[in-house]
């Protein structure tokens, strides 16, 4: 479950410095910049310059080599503290990991100066102690490829737009069955205890898919679905808050870095007969800003996406939607005219966390699992 505790953030530990495509099926891209900078680099336990009397530098005048066992002890012995106690041991929520960078640091900071306390149910603590919010911050670093000053606006965009619109209480909220019954699920798929052939191992995010789902079949009336576009955003975000609660990155306890990170998503949009002839300005103005909020407040968190059953003849659309998003997410869409294929796609255990999955779909999708009115979970609806 997520953590939706809110408690005041705290002082950090250790920083040192101070669409318009006009279609139903570009909903919920999740752009990425492309841009990339890398800090400068800085001796990460902040050591004041060695001493003539230090041992390394000693044998450097001599012309010396260094045993480098007794190098590496004069330099530990050397340091001095620079935090408290609790900071300086390794915890267990941070097995084998670096200390977070700097940057992660700033972005704390940026969070701890704007107040709200919480991102994706992950409570906000200082990333020194804190695995659930080192990530949170590292996937704003990874989205704007590591320039600071992007991560840093999107980072406060965010805790902005989720001070106004608390996604965590539109998901106790309950919708309109009438509107959006059979319209959108999440699944999660997870690891099997005998399990021990799959790409990866672990347990939490790093042993389950998750999936969430929008079934466009199955709208009643457009018009009345689309027609309060405030409305159809909200619900919208109640399923992925829903997905990011099966995500569960508050108990997470092993950092990401910029190529290892198992907590994303997979989506599905299934287009079976839906209409791609007549386009509805209803639902190309919702479309226009989910995209738009999606993008900006949900970043790094699409592994895949797949469009099904969708004619042949749009193939040119999709060719049209890449002009309006990064190169790095348009590589994650899967256009397929039978949404039976989309389990062929996970047929590998190279291609998923979870064997199997591709058995554990559901059957229209070309697995053997029940079907997502029993697989899924939906949200709150009277």
């Amino acid at each position: 479950m997520a953590d939706t505790e809110t408690k005041p953030l705290e002082a950090p530990a250790a920083a040192t410095r101070p669409e318009s495509v006009g279609n139903i099926a570009a909903t919920l891209t999740m752009p990425t910049s492309e841009s990339a900078e890398k800090p400068a680099t800085e001796d990460p336990t902040g050591a004041p310059a060695k001493t003539e009397s230090s041992e390394t530098e000693k044998a450097a005048k001599a012309g010396e080599e260094e045993d480098p066992a007794k190098v590496e002890t004069a330099t530990v012995t050397a340091v001095p503290s620079k935090t408290d106690e609790g900071a300086q041991e390794e915890t267990s929520s941070t097995p084998d990991a670096e200390r977070p960078s700097l940057d992660i640091q700033e972005l704390y900071l940026a969070a701890k100066v704007h107040g709200h306390p919480e991102i994706w149910g992950v409570t906000l603590q200082d990333p020194a102690h804190h695995v659930p919010s080192q990530i949170v911050f590292q996937k704003y670093l990874n989205a704007n490829d590591g320039v600071l000053a992007k991560a840093k606006e999107q980072l406060t965009k965010t805790l902005e737009w989720r001070a106004q619109t608390k996604p965590l209480d539109l998901t106790k909220q309950t919708w309109s069955q009438a509107k959006f019954d059979k319209l959108g699920y999440v699944t999660t798929y997870c690891r099997e205890e005998n399990d021990a052939s799959s790409s990866q191992q672990g347990s939490g995010a790093e042993g389950k898919e998750v999936f969430t789902w929008n079934v466009y079949g199955n709208v009643q009336d457009m018009n009345v679905t689309f027609g309060d576009r405030d409305e159809f955003i909200q619900w919208r975000v109640a399923l992925m808050e829903l997905a990011m609660e099966e995500l569960d990155i508050s108990s997470a306890t092993q950092p990401i870095t910029g190529s290892w990170d198992p907590y994303k998503i997979y989506q599905v949009h299934d287009y079976k007969s839906v209409s791609f002839l007549r386009q509805n300005p209803k639902v190309k103005a919702a479309v226009r800003e989910t995209v738009t909020i999606f993008g900006q407040n949900y970043p790094e968190l699409l592994k895949q996406k797949f469009f099904v059953n969708v004619p042949a003849i749009m193939g040119w659309f999709y060719a049209a939607v890449k002009v309006f998003i990064a190169k790095k997410t348009a590589e994650k869409f899967h256009p397929m005219g039978n949404g039976a294929n989309m389990a062929g796609e996970f047929a590998s255990p190279n291609q998923t966390k979870v064997l199997r999955l591709s058995v554990k779909l559901p059957q229209q999708y070309g697995g053997q699992g029940e079907g997502l009115d029993v697989q899924g979970k939906q949200t709150l609806l009277e």
